[in-house]
Order: structure tokens, then sequence, then C-alpha cells
């Protein structure tokens, strides 16, 4: 499954914008959007507006990009995910 970073990573070289604009916009270093784009780090969701802008993606396909990673991540192994998920969304 793509990750997040990859579709980060992805999405930057195919506009040709380097990792320093990109980290600028963030507020952190090269090696910190680096390590965002290689799954070593965590992208937090006050991040995802800036990705959406520099990176041009309506803010909907990075939530959801976003959202799939984490949830695959952190959560592909229990048993009952999609009913849970299916349930939480109908209570919001």
């Amino acid at each position: 499954m793509k990750t997040f970073g990859d579709f980060i990573k992805i999405k930057r070289e195919q506009l040709g914008i380097p990792q320093r604009k990109i980290a600028a916009q963030l507020d952190i270093d090269t090696s910190t959007l680096s390590k965002i784009e290689r799954n070593e780090r965590r992208v937090t969701s006050s991040m995802l507006n800036v990705f959406s802008k520099e990176l041009d993606i309506k803010l909907e396909v990075v939530e959801f990009e976003f959202l799939k990673d984490a949830i695959h991540s952190e959560f592909k192994d229990l048993k009952f995910l999609k009913k849970n998920l299916t349930k939480i969304v109908s209570e919001l």
C-alpha cells in the first residue's frame, strides 16, 4: 500500500518542488520532511493544509490519504475495523 509519505513525495517530485520549499512552509527542516516522506516520522493533521496548498491537491484528497495511511498503519489487524468505522461515521 502507498503510504502518506509516498503520496507526498511522488506529488512533490512530479511538480519539481524541492523539499526545502515545502519544509519552509511547514516550519520544519528538510531532514524532518525527508523522514516524513520515508515514513519514519508521522504527519500531524495541522500540516495537511500546507500540503494541500503547496502541492495543489484538494484538501479532501490529502485528508483521505492521511486517514487511510493512519488507519492502515495503526489498526489494520483489527477484526472488526470496517464495521466499527462505519458505526463511528454514522455517529458523527
